[in-house]
């Protein structure tokens, strides 16, 4: 078994700042010894509870606090998501990601009717990823006897600055659910996003906190800032696709047989430009007409797309085998986590809140 390597900061930030094409060449190298390069994984993600989530994170349209267009919506029925989840099978997705804008899961009847969307999923021999939020270790356990694949929870950025985008939940917070999923033996998919004002060393401290991460994350999605009018982060532009190719390729070397996911800001990538990143590793789309709230490309164009590169849809669980749906009686709620609330305030989030208010009065 090869010993898994250590990265450190300079050798990350070296890695990403090398020559474009010389960077390529290396990661598409690392991408054809571990990975079928003539295979990308489409997923789709369903916001199974949308809006009304409590936290201040500076790029999300799903905050209560902020003035966006995103309207609450109460969390699906079993036989919505289990329609949804057809659907996108019929389409060629192998893996269903279901979302809710929770700050962490709460044990109760909401949780209960997830973990029967898990099961009904599962049943449909897809793979069954979910991002809920912070969970405990008996949460991940419920969630993984359910027959969940995979749990995301991105760390977003560095944890220096986290402290600019988020103030309602800490960074340890994150990594703690991360360990508590891989206790529960569900496979890991964590990443973030790019172009929020952080500098080239946040985003090689990122990708340092995952590679460094003892297994890796299985998956690590790399989003683009999707701009959302009404947010703290309304007014960013969007990254060049020079930056993307750059951070899927250094991901690629860092972490050689992690799956990296193309995510968000894709519908301001050419062809051309995604063809890039899959040349330089990344391996999965996410599918549908909108991620959660943010729009997407169309599925028939991406097949359209898949079509053209000569790329062909992964099957459902390529990587790691299908888990068993394991009916087990759980009695009480877990040991109560005191999640943390930092101590640091984010001027311009506090504004938006502010004006969020100013608007709601004006109606």
């Amino acid at each position: 078994m090869t010993e898994q390597k250590i990265w450190k900061s300079e050798e990350v930030v070296e890695l990403y700042n090398s020559p474009l094409l010389d960077l390529v060449y290396r990661a598409a190298t690392i991408h054809r010894e571990n990975h079928n390069a003539n295979e990308v994984q489409i997923s789709t993600l369903l916001s199974i509870k949308t809006g009304g989530c409590p936290e201040d994170c500076g790029y999300c349209p799903q905050a209560a606090r902020y003035h966006t267009d995103v309207d609450s919506e109460a969390l699906m029925s079993v036989k919505q998501v289990e329609i949804a989840a057809k659907r996108a099978k019929l389409l060629g997705s192998s893996r269903l990601c279901m979302g809710a804008a929770w700050r962490n899961v709460k044990d109760g009847a909401e949780f209960d009717h997830v973990v029967e969307m898990v099961k009904t999923v599962n049943a449909l021999e897809m793979e069954v990823c979910c991002t809920l939020g912070m969970l405990t270790e008996k949460q991940a356990q419920r969630l993984a006897d359910a027959g969940l694949y995979a749990y995301n929870h991105n760390v977003d950025t560095s944890e220096e600055y986290y402290k600019e985008v988020i103030s309602t939940r800490g960074y340890g917070d994150r990594l703690k659910t991360i360990e508590n999923v891989r206790k529960s033996g569900v496979t890991v998919c964590s990443g973030g996003i790019i172009g929020m004002g952080e500098t080239i060393k946040d985003r090689c401290e990122m990708l340092l906190t995952l590679a460094n991460l003892n297994p890796q994350p299985e998956s690590v999605p790399i989003n683009a800032l999707v701009s959302v009018e009404g947010t703290p982060m309304e007014d960013l532009e969007p990254i060049p696709i020079w930056d993307m190719i750059r951070m899927v390729a250094t991901t690629r070397i860092v972490m050689p047989k992690t799956t990296i996911r193309l995510s968000a800001g894709r519908t301001s990538m050419s062809r051309e430009g995604q063809a890039f990143c899959f040349m330089a590793g990344a391996a999965s789309i996410f599918a549908g007409d909108k991620l959660l709230t943010t729009p997407n490309p169309d599925i028939y164009e991406d097949l359209e797309m898949f079509d053209l590169l000569g790329l062909t849809p992964t099957d459902p669980f390529a990587k790691h085998p299908q888990p068993e749906t394991k009916e087990v009686e759980y009695e009480g709620e877990d040991k109560k986590i005191k999640w943390s609330r930092p101590a640091h305030k984010i001027e311009k989030n506090i504004n938006y809140s502010k004006k969020n208010k100013i608007a709601e009065k004006e109606k």
